[in-house]
């Protein structure tokens, strides 16, 4: 197929690399790389080590760009030395295909058009992944990163897992925790994080049995996947969303954001109320260190309002710390005895506290559900007043 000339000015125009990551894929690795020459010489081939034919295969194509690896590292390795040479090369984006033969570079295009038409953005190639010949390993695995990838991020993505991409070289991270296959969940969830649209193309998909070799090592890289995973959903909590929500807080203020999320909000009184309830719970409950992992988590089980519920989480703020132990000492005393009572003064340590964990803990858990069924109640019934006045105007 003929390519015109106008197509590979537009590669060379936006400064666009191909980066071709290879293993043992001698069966389809000239056909791929004969169907990318067709749309561009930009080519960056990494051979992750190959113990096949591959390096005779490559000897035929001298005239690209090779960085060669003597053992195989894996793919995040590779897709990692293919982006650093193809930056020193001052390209801008790089296209990444897998060289097992799945994937057409007619596509190219469609990456290169959405490219110039929407801007800088990681862009992944989206299979069907409900075609014959797709293994069902690979939709059950993609389904399952499409769902933490939203967890993660809160980005709907329908493939997450095709190695068939463009990356915007300039603006992706640097720095990552992983080498192998886990890369290219990593990659887009970071990008993600730094404010990058990570945005699905549709792109054909080829399953031949007869010649793709799929270097997927079931039991050892879903491990590697789910702590993975296990790691990023931790720094989401902690750190992500709650970046996010005191970012989206200073954007709008605290006014427009209580009228927003509060009093403007679509959900109904009865969940808004319950997701200040969660928050105020969570909040005067003894989980420190967990507080946003735990309201974050039950606040998308119950399907509540996540920024309320959050938000409300945090009413054990510093000032009001000495006060929630005080409280919940006190309360605590009335069902635990304590041989050395505190006082609520300068002297207070956590040593006292340990002394005294017992009777805090029934005490805390006694205070969350007082104040969050108070709070509740009492936000109820506020929401439903404000809703009749606005009916009545």
């Amino acid at each position: 197929m003929s390519v015109s000339f106008l197509e590979k000015e537009r590669i060379d125009r936006l400064k666009i690399c191909v980066i071709v990551p290879t293993y043992n894929n001698h069966k389809t690795l000239q056909r791929v790389l004969d169907s990318v020459l067709s749309y561009t010489s930009n080519i960056i081939v990494v051979n992750d080590g190959s113990t096949d034919a591959t390096a005779q295969i490559l000897e035929n194509y001298a005239h690209l760009v090779q960085v060669d690896h003597p053992k195989n590292a894996g793919k995040g390795i590779a897709l990692r030395n293919g982006f650093k040479k193809a930056l020193e090369l001052n390209y801008n984006y790089a296209i990444t295909i897998d060289s097992d033969g799945q994937h057409f570079a007619s596509d190219i295009a469609g990456f290169v058009s959405v490219l110039e038409k929407e801007g800088d953005a990681l862009l992944i190639g989206s299979r069907n992944m409900t075609q014959e010949n797709v293994p069902k390993k690979s939709s059950f695995g993609n389904k399952f990163s499409n769902f933490w990838f939203w967890f993660e991020t809160g980005i709907k993505l329908v493939d997450t897992q095709s190695g068939y991409r463009l990356y915007p070289l300039q603006k992706i991270p640097t720095r990552y925790f992983t080498n192998k296959f886990e890369f290219e969940i990593e990659v887009i969830v970071r990008s993600a994080w730094k404010d990058i649209a990570v945005k699905n193309i549709p792109v054909q998909v080829l399953y031949d049995p007869t010649e793709r070799v799929s270097h997927f090592r079931p039991f050892k890289d879903f491990t590697r996947i789910s702590i993975l995973n296990t790691v990023l959903v931790t720094i989401a909590l902690f750190y992500i969303k709650p970046r996010g929500f005191f970012r989206k807080l200073k954007k709008k203020g605290l006014k427009k954001f209580f009228l927003e999320n509060v009093l403007e909000s679509n959900d109904s009184n009865a969940r808004k109320s319950t997701s200040i309830a969660l928050g105020v719970f969570v909040g005067i409950s003894p989980f420190w260190g967990f507080q946003t992992i735990i309201v974050l988590g039950l606040a998308v089980l119950f399907k509540l309002n996540k920024a309320i519920a959050f938000t409300f989480s945090n009413i054990s703020f510093p000032p009001l710390i000495p006060f929630v132990i005080y409280g919940s000492l006190k309360i605590g005393s009335c069902f635990i005895t304590s041989d050395k009572p505190l006082l609520l003064n300068t002297t207070m340590t956590f040593a006292d506290i340990q002394k005294n964990i017992a009777q805090y803990l029934v005490g805390s858990f006694v205070l969350a559900t007082i104040l969050a069924l108070l709070f509740g109640l009492t936000s109820y019934l506020l929401l439903t007043f404000v809703n009749n006045l606005k009916h009545k105007k």
